[in-house]
């Protein structure tokens, strides 16, 4: 089986499906589920609540944890956050500031759809 041409999250499942980790496994399978979560066109609050579950496990934990959710988080929040003068400091904090940024994004958008009726 080839693979020097499968992306990375490809290779850690070919591997993690063929090896035996015993008490690693499921860390190794929160780490996996992590860099696969997206936003996509769910609402912060959702992300942040799969996010969470997914970090519970993973053995990650700060920085990592920060890095991990910016990169599942909409590009437009996330250049928003990272522009920010004063940038959140915590996992806690990003995905405090990231809820929020979504709520009003999304509110601007129904105001924009009801000036436009």
């Amino acid at each position: 089986m080839k693979m020097r041409e499968a992306v990375v999250e490809e290779q850690i499942q070919w591997m993690l499906s063929y090896e035996k980790f015993g008490e690693g496994d499921e860390e190794s399978t929160k780490i996996v589920e992590l860099k696969k979560l997206e936003q996509g066109g769910k609402m912060m609050e959702e992300f942040v609540q799969k996010f969470r579950r997914a970090a519970r496990e993973s053995g990650y934990e700060k920085c990592l944890l920060i890095e991990e959710f910016k990169w599942g988080m909409n590009t437009a929040i996330r250049r928003k956050l990272m522009e920010e003068e004063y940038q959140p400091s915590s996992i806690e904090q990003w995905q405090e500031w990231a809820i929020v940024l979504d709520k009003n994004w999304r509110e601007s958008r129904r105001e924009e759809e009801r000036l436009r009726e």
